[in-house]
């Protein structure tokens, strides 16, 4: 393909990106763009172009070794219920934005420290953004067939110049629309959640393509690869030394997965719910699985098409081009470009992020922000973090163009790795132990980071710069025991895991032993409680121990400056409300002071916060009995709130008891009108006919008789229609009352089904319907009030005649004994109850809507007397919803 044609492709798909992200932000609180699946998506930024196209090139290399980056990982994954969810908990109490506040906020939000913090992880994952832009480079060339120009001179006519500065574009236009670094990005997360699942799609697409189009399937590329020199050192660990080496990249890549700052940006600070744990869990090492499947694969019919004669980090991108298929060389040139832009985009702002909280504002624009309106605060803040991205980026760049070129993309990935790693101790061992202080945080960084630079960044730097560093191959001034690569005569390491173990080595250690043997201030003992034991923390802005002397009003003052007077106000009118604290109170307590630096904290971060706090506050040393005794205080503060914490769960509970109940009043009440309406109407029709017919018998004295005998009848009629209507509505007030005398006997249930069937037959007969009753030779007893139990028998007889069509009609009576109870079964083929009729077949005030199920005559409250003369026989009765036509009820009774 010619060039044009490619950087019109980026382009545009860049511009798609654009509008997915603009969406994604109108759309924020839509659950589709909120949800588990888009967090666990988000996830897989992990997988950058590292990923796509190095981990295909280390398996050509070395075989399996390239699922350590994996394994790591996903043994990581089911921890995160209780490490990440931990550090997220933390993150959203105290409002924290990047890895590095984390860290020294742990260590009494330690200024120093989120500095340090900083630098490393600039320092490690520069290269690593700039590993992306190779990868940009080197695909676009092979692509369109041109030489790569990634020079000095070049730079205004390199296309991947151009990309660069289009996605430092993106992340600042979509990064810093808010000043507050702890609220989402959801634009930027969707789209990095679109982007994972293109590059699964299309890596799946090459993965395919290459197993069952170029080759017969995996069994045909391993026949054919197990023929090759080498594949054994393919496919297993050739010795203990390669075991080793296994289990520290596994180590490796689960500290990146905690520690990466890209990670910690969408696995903790864009992490809406802790609930989204539960699925992420599982989900992200599928994805991960799912991305590997084929790497070997691919890497092996490489190997056998291609050969040693080309770079095996692009045999994804060579393969099809070799077989003259550009659509799918597109297609998988865009999912690598995905991988590039998610990381780099998520990469830079959260370094961004760090690098204007923790180093350039609480160093250099402090004093001019105390000193300007909020608004123009907010705008500062704004171009400091928008200059930070693009210097980044271009930093980048100009790290690529000068070293990058000879590297893969492997080994630059994995020196990354180990120079974030040296965060490992301080993070993980401050997360669950209390003793841990910031002068052991500090020197242990700084400690791991000066012998990962001794042992892998420099001699990196020196092989970039000269053919042939003696100080490698034989140590400085020719000392054997410390050449960079076999420190101390270990020499079966490879390079990386050589300089992880050491740097590791010397960063626990020095850890452990100043932590050990130092104590730090109340302020670091004071986070370390809160740190260790978040549970019992968690939204317990009293947790925190402070003793001197402030005042609400210069707080108040402070505020206003940096966050403005309306948003000021309203903050602190809900804190004081909360607490039940006067407005008019003038000292400001623990609470407040602690309310108040999380306020600070989303925009300036940690570092600038505690100066600005410190400079409105007259501290005073805490010893160490006040702390013990304040902490005395807050573990009965803690106590105390579990137990209202109980009883608000249980008034809640009851809360919700007495809304369904209520809920259900309603609809009683609700059908009790319905029901009043229904008996005024069936009063009224027969009073108004007795009504007509006496007034029509009045005015007409002269009336023959055979016809006065006919409207006398029709009065009788309805009279009789009148007395059993009220007669019912009685013997239901009596029956729900409980007053009812029931006059059970031992009866054959047989014989009073008999009598109740012989009863209606009449009218069975008139409408042309079949009454089938099976014969149960063994007798059935039962204790029951006869003339009661026949009223229910004959209630549902007759509703069931009513309701079959004439001539056609079937009613069937069946009975089903068990052991001490039996089951009449009546059924018919009429046309049935509707579902949304059965739960409420039986209430008292029920009436159907259903047109089709209205008698022709009648209350409508049969089966409701039936229902309580059931149950008072300590019996059931029920409808089934299984039938497909017509209706069957159910009545059980108890038998012997």
């Amino acid at each position: 393909m010619n060039s044009y044609s490619v950087i019109s492709i980026i382009i545009l798909y860049l511009l798609v990106l654009f509008g997915i992200a603009y969406w994604a932000e109108r759309k924020a609180k839509k659950r589709w763009v909120n949800n588990a699946y888009v967090y666990t998506l988000s996830l897989a930024v992990y997988c950058s172009a590292w990923t796509y196209y190095g981990s295909v090139g280390i398996a050509a290399r070395s075989g399996v070794s390239f699922l350590t980056t994996y394994l790591g990982p996903i043994i990581a994954a089911p921890l995160w219920i209780v490490v990440l969810k931990k550090v997220i908990r933390i993150s959203k109490q105290h409002k924290i934005s990047s890895i590095a506040d984390f860290i020294s906020l742990r260590y009494g939000n330690n200024r120093f420290l989120g500095g340090l913090v900083t630098v490393v992880c600039v320092i490690g994952i520069l290269p690593y953004i700039s590993l992306q832009l190779k990868a940009v480079s080197e695909t676009f060339s092979i692509l369109t067939s041109t030489p790569l120009t990634a020079s000095t001179s070049s730079v205004f006519t390199d296309t991947t110049f151009y990309v660069a500065i289009l996605l430092a574009t993106f992340v600042a236009f979509f990064g810093t629309r808010t000043v507050d670094a702890a609220r989402r990005r959801q634009g930027i997360i969707f789209s990095v959640a679109v982007e994972s699942i293109l590059k699964l799609v299309f890596f799946l697409a090459i993965g395919i393509y290459v197993t069952f189009y170029l080759f017969d399937g995996t069994s045909d590329i391993f026949n054919k690869i197990s023929k090759t020199d080498n594949f054994e050192s393919l496919i297993s660990l050739t010795s203990i030394e390669a075991g080793i080496n296994w289990y520290f990249m596994i180590a490796l890549s689960f500290f990146a997965i905690f520690l990466l700052p890209r990670q910690f940006q969408v696995s903790v600070i864009e992490n809406v719910t802790e609930k989204h744990l539960k699925k992420a869990i599982w989900l992200f090492p599928l994805y991960l699985l799912l991305f590997n499947i084929f790497v070997i694969f691919i890497a092996w019919g490489g190997r056998l098409s291609l050969g040693n004669t080309v770079n095996p980090d692009y045999f994804t991108l060579l393969l099809p081009l070799k077989e003259q298929n550009t659509v799918l060389a597109t297609l998988v040139f865009l999912g690598g470009f995905s991988a590039v832009i998610s990381m780099v985009v998520v990469s830079t702002l959260a370094l961004s992020t760090m690098l204007s909280n923790n180093l350039i504002i609480p160093y250099g624009f402090l004093d001019k922000f105390s000193r300007s309106h909020p608004e123009r605060i907010d705008y500062y803040i704004k171009n400091i973090r928008r200059i930070a991205i693009f210097s980044l980026i271009v930093g980048a760049y100009l790290f690529y163009i000068n070293f990058n070129i000879q590297l893969s993309l492997f080994s630059i990935g994995l020196i990354s790795f180990v120079v974030i790693a040296q965060l490992a101790p301080s993070f993980f061992i401050g997360l669950f132990w209390n003793r841990g202080s910031a002068r052991a945080a500090k020197l242990s960084i700084i400690s791991g980071s000066l012998i990962t630079t001794y042992t892998l960044i420099l001699p990196f730097v020196l092989d970039s710069i000269f053919d042939n560093a003696t100080y490698i191959e034989n140590g400085p001034f020719g000392f054997g025991l410390l050449r960079p690569y076999q420190l101390f005569g270990i020499d079966f390491l490879t390079p990386v895991t050589h300089a992880f173990f050491w740097s590791m080595f010397f960063n626990i250690l020095v850890y452990l032993a100043i932590s050990l043997a130092s104590v730090g201030n109340y302020r670091e003992r004071n986070y370390a409680e809160m740190f260790v034991h978040s549970n019992a923390h968690y939204l317990q802005e009293n947790a925190f121990v402070w003793k001197g002397e402030a005042y609400v009003q210069d707080i108040r003052n402070m505020l206003y400056t940096f966050l403005g007077r309306r948003k000021t106000d309203h903050a602190l009118h809900q804190f004081f409300n909360k607490y039940d604290i006067p407005l008019t109170t003038e000292r400001a307590d623990a609470r407040l002071i602690n309310f108040s630096e999380k306020l600070l904290t989303g925009s300036l971060g940690g570092a600038s916060s505690r100066i600005l706090i410190a400079s409105v506050i007259q501290e005073q040393p805490v010893s160490l009995v006040e702390v013990l005794e304040i902490l005395e205080e807050n573990k009965k503060a803690i106590s105390s709130n579990k137990t209202l914490t109980q009883k608000s769960k249980e008034l809640t509970k009851l809360t919700e008891e007495l809304k369904k109940a209520n809920h259900q009043l309603q609809l009683q009440d609700k059908l009790k009108d319905e029901f009043l309406d229904t008996v005024a109407h069936e009063l009224k029709t027969p009073i108004t006919a007795i009504r007509a017919t006496s007034e029509v018998l009045k005015d007409n004295e002269d009336m023959p008789d055979s016809l006065q005998q006919e409207f006398l009848s029709n009065i009788l009629h309805d009279s009789k229609r009148l007395s059993k209507l009220i007669n019912n509505i009685l013997d239901l007030e009596k029956l729900a009352s409980g007053r009812e005398i029931f006059d059970k006997k031992e009866h054959n249930l047989q014989k009073t089904i008999d009598r109740a069937v012989k009863g209606i037959l009449p009218i069975a007969k008139e409408k042309q319907v079949r009454i089938k009753v099976s014969k149960e030779i063994n007798i059935i007893k039962s204790r029951y009030d006869e003339d009661r139990m026949l009223q229910v028998f004959t209630n549902i007889l007759s509703n069931a005649i009513k309701f079959v069509e004439k001539e056609k009609g079937e009613i069937s009576i069946r009975y089903k004994r068990g052991t001490n109870a039996v089951l009449i079964q009546i059924e018919d083929n009429g046309k049935g109850i509707p579902k949304e009729d059965v739960p409420h077949i039986f209430d008292k005030f029920y009436q159907s809507k259903n047109q089709n199920l209205q008698k022709p005559v009648g209350s409508g409250f049969g089966l409701a007397i039936s229902k309580h003369i059931v149950e008072n026989h300590k019996g059931k009765i029920w409808v089934d919803e299984e039938v497909i036509t017509g209706a069957r009820f159910n009545i059980k009774l108890p038998c012997k």
